[in-house]
């Protein structure tokens, strides 16, 4: 039954998908429109982030902020469905710009194994499939809570590269497969501004934030001695022009693989600050990232109630 479900959900997000760009984008406006009209979930997690990472700006710019946000979030569900249901070869060409490849193919070449380290921001789903086309790896991602979610997308992420990406559950046995991956030198992709789970983390400023922030990504750099580079696909040019990205590739900072965890917690919430401070509109703030709070009880919960 999930299987038959997540094939009709599948043609839907096709038919979708294929609407020319410009009405997409009068579509993904109009679903941030209904979001902060009804003041829905989404609306009010970037409201409660923006208060926390932004707490010196004016009320009216905040407003402004968000509004922009949940434009952006919007469109990009909507241009994620095009990624999904239309050829990645055919994808690929939306990116207009690429910047740092030499590092990557660098870091490949070297047989030291590379962590590819993509925050939530612009296009993840482009960059995944840049990096299939470029060489196998493996992704670790967090599955779905529903059965049909994930039949949906082993449905949209599959295409004539699907098999040079292993997928590996967020799980006990995720850490011994990147393990092995990267000792053979070999390519691991992870989202690192997920909050992990209570105990498999350090708390490190984000935005003058304490966050829970994955030790994961430090301890394999570290004991692996594999490249670490930051990669994302930024949305370029204006809402005249067809829609378009920037891929960027670059080194990751000192201390991204210190034997401190606390220092390499901090390295690697710097660097993801930095990349959502470039166009604050394309990180996704609506994902709940300072539930888990250092005193540890859960009281201090900013989207509590929200």
């Amino acid at each position: 039954m999930s299987s038959f479900v997540a094939r009709v959900l599948y043609v839907l997000a096709g038919l979708l998908g294929r609407l020319p760009w410009s009405w997409q984008r009068r579509l993904g406006d109009a679903i941030a429109a209904l979001w902060l009209r009804r003041d829905a979930r989404e609306s009010r997690v970037v409201r409660v982030n923006l208060e926390l990472a932004y707490p010196g700006l004016p009320p009216a710019e905040r407003a402004q902020w968000q509004r922009a946000i949940m434009r952006t979030t919007a469109r990009q569900a909507v241009e994620t469905l095009r990624l999904w249901t239309r050829p990645h070869a055919e994808n690929l060409r939306l990116l207009r710009e690429q910047h740092g490849t030499d590092l990557f193919d660098a870091a490949v070449a070297s047989g030291k194994g590379l962590i590819v380290a993509a925050p939530h921001y612009g296009n993840w789903e482009l960059l995944n499939q840049w990096l299939a086309s470029r060489t196998p790896l493996a992704i670790l991602y967090r599955p779905p809570e529903s059965a049909i979610g994930e039949a949906f997308l082993n449905l949209v992420r599959a295409d004539t590269d699907a098999e040079r990406v292993t997928q590996v559950r967020a799980e006990g046995a995720a850490v011994r497969q990147l393990w092995k991956r990267l000792n053979a030198g070999g390519v691991v992709g992870i989202l690192p501004d997920q909050q992990p789970k209570a105990g498999d983390g350090e708390f490190a400023p984000f935005f003058g934030v304490p966050a829970l922030t994955m030790t994961l990504l430090g301890r394999l750099a570290e004991r692996t001695g594999a490249t670490v580079l930051f990669a994302y696909c930024e949305r370029i040019g204006t809402d005249a022009d067809p829609l378009g990205f920037a891929l960027r590739i670059e080194a990751a900072p000192d201390g991204i693989a210190a034997p401190d965890p606390q220092r390499a917690c901090v390295a690697l919430n710097a660097a993801v600050e930095r990349i959502a401070r470039r166009d604050p509109a394309q990180y996704q703030w609506t994902y709940k990232r300072y539930t888990l709070r250092p005193s540890g009880d859960g009281n201090d919960n900013p989207y509590r109630s929200r």
